[in-house]
């Protein structure tokens, strides 16, 4: 997931993105409303952990604004005071969940990792990119009117690349989204598995191809893009 970290403590800011980052996530950080909204307002986020007590912009107007400017976001608001106004004013403003300071950063990754399911549960049957057709219920992958035998791991990957179709999606992302680590295990099994999946899709004459970013990643593109 591409996560957005907000607190105007450097060290909190630095120790939550490290341990999302080591969870395969892909986070950018911030330390004041302003600048948080500036990147939200560059690039969509699907997440959102906001500090409450924020400069320049509390997390309560953060969170309304990045709701307003896409509701699918979802934003996990973490505050050191537990009162039940405050609980109340950032669930009014949208927030989809509320964690007292100070927290075990093992309870946000599962935190998050129920965001992850609940947009799993609400997402679309089926995704389709250029004339290549991903049955998300059935594990099936079909270009045109024939099937595209793939394994599961080539699947997993055709799908994370598939919902952020022309967009770079780094290694460590890919690990995380479809190993579910990026520790201790070697970054080159993506690339091996981006070329199973990448021969496959050309043999098949599909109209979309997978394009490496030397160096970051890869993204999923239509031949017309």
């Amino acid at each position: 997931m591409r996560i957005l970290v907000v607190d105007d403590e450097p060290e909190m800011a630095a120790l939550v993105s490290r341990g999302l980052t080591s969870e395969g996530h892909d986070v950018v950080s911030a330390h004041d409303g302003v600048t948080a909204l500036g990147e939200v307002l560059e690039s969509p986020f699907e997440l959102a952990v906001l500090d409450v007590m924020l400069p320049g912009m509390s997390g309560f107007e953060l969170c309304r604004r990045i709701k307003e400017r896409d509701e699918t976001t979802a934003v996990i608001l973490l505050t050191a005071r537990d009162a039940v106004d405050d609980r109340v004013r950032g669930l009014d403003a949208g927030a989809d969940d509320y964690m007292i300071k100070p927290f075990a950063f093992a309870e946000l990754a599962a935190r998050v990792r129920a965001v992850r399911r609940r947009d799993a549960l609400s997402a679309p049957a089926r995704m389709e990119v250029g004339t290549v057709v991903i049955d998300l219920r059935r594990h099936r992958v079909r270009c045109g009117e024939k099937d595209l035998p793939v394994s599961r791991t080539e699947f997993d990957v055709l799908r994370v690349l598939a919902e952020k179709v022309r967009e770079t999606v780094s290694r460590a992302q890919l690990l995380g989204e479809v190993w579910g680590t990026t520790e201790n295990i070697d970054p080159n099994i993506v690339d091996q598995y981006v070329s199973y999946l990448r021969r496959k899709l050309d043999a098949s004459g599909a109209d979309v191809r997978i394009v490496t970013a030397r160096g970051v990643g890869f993204s999923l593109v239509t031949s017309e893009a």
